[in-house]
């Protein structure tokens, strides 16, 4: 059974809006008067879904979808709009709310738009309760040289960790973090070639290198190669650059304090600090990063 929390100053209109929402449904229906009041409603006991009024004293319909989206962001909001308010509804589309339903055809799309939404959000929750019973998930990529196709891999894979092992923000952080660097690595100092002492001495010229080598053979036909598998309680990533490799023995310690502030092995550490186990082939151009879904 849902909660609808309609949010309207007019008394005749929220006893209008909460009677149409009853109609039909099994909802439970609250009312609050204002923005303000609806806001002290949502941190007490949240509802599955608010109805809103525009224009309101104190707190606004437009301010309010603003507060609920910031605050909480898993409740979605219907605006109610007057005659001239398109352009605050759309500015309140922008903002956050999930729709949005004319007053003149309340009673007409009201319910049908709040069964939309609500339908919707349903589904979101058991998509994430299905992905949080993953057994196997495999994905295989074949990545250009292009920074931004593998920073969206790497943010691709942190919000998989999130969805399939319902992880925190700041966890799916950190492994995103660790799968950035590898593939950057494999970017800058595997298919392009270019060293971590360049950018020691010369930063700009470090990138301009990287530009010109992207465009140029041998550097620019390479590829990255990366194949993922996602279980319920581990997940692997292995990423192969197409250059020639490097010796892995030969890594500075990224942890010894001489090291720290230079940006040569400063990824390894951060690879290392959030992966349980981080490996190279011999051949220096793989790396294959683990972690359990549970970190010791």
């Amino acid at each position: 059974m849902a909660t609808v929390l309609v949010v309207d100053d007019s008394p005749i209109d929220r006893q209008l809006v909460g009677g149409l929402l009853r109609q039909d449904t099994d909802w439970t229906i609250e009312f609050a008067e204002d923005g303000a009041r609806a806001l002290d409603v949502i941190r007490n006991m949240p509802p599955d879904l608010v109805v809103t009024d525009m224009h309101m004293p104190g707190v606004n319909g437009l301010e309010l979808v603003a507060a609920i989206r910031k605050g909480f962001a898993q409740i979605p909001v219907i605006l109610m709009t007057g005659k001239g308010s398109e352009e605050i509804a759309v500015e309140a589309l922008h903002a956050g709310a999930a729709s949005y339903v004319p007053k003149r055809a309340l009673a007409v799309s009201l319910v049908e738009t709040s069964r939309r939404v609500l339908a919707a959000l349903q589904d979101d929750r058991y998509r994430s309760e299905l992905l949080n019973r993953v057994e196997l998930r495999t994905e295989t990529y074949r990545v250009e040289n292009d920074v931004n196709l593998l920073l969206s891999l790497s943010r691709h894979l942190q919000q998989m960790l999130g969805d399939a092992w319902g992880i925190d923000r700041t966890d799916r952080l950190r492994s995103g973090t660790a799968f950035e660097e590898a593939l950057l690595n494999a970017l800058y100092h595997g298919n392009l070639e270019v060293s971590s002492d360049l950018k020691e001495v010369d930063h700009t010229a470090f990138y301009k290198l990287v530009e010109e080598r992207r465009t140029s053979s041998p550097w620019q036909d390479r590829r990255i190669h990366v194949i993922v598998k996602l279980t319920s309680q581990e997940v692997e990533v292995a990423i192969r650059d197409e250059g020639p490799g490097f010796d892995p023995a030969k890594l500075p310690d990224p942890t010894d304090p001489k090291n720290l502030d230079r940006p040569c092995g400063r990824g390894v550490m951060l690879m290392r600090a959030f992966m349980d186990d981080v490996t190279y082939n011999d051949q220096g151009n793989e790396v294959v990063l683990r972690r359990a879904r549970i970190r010791k």
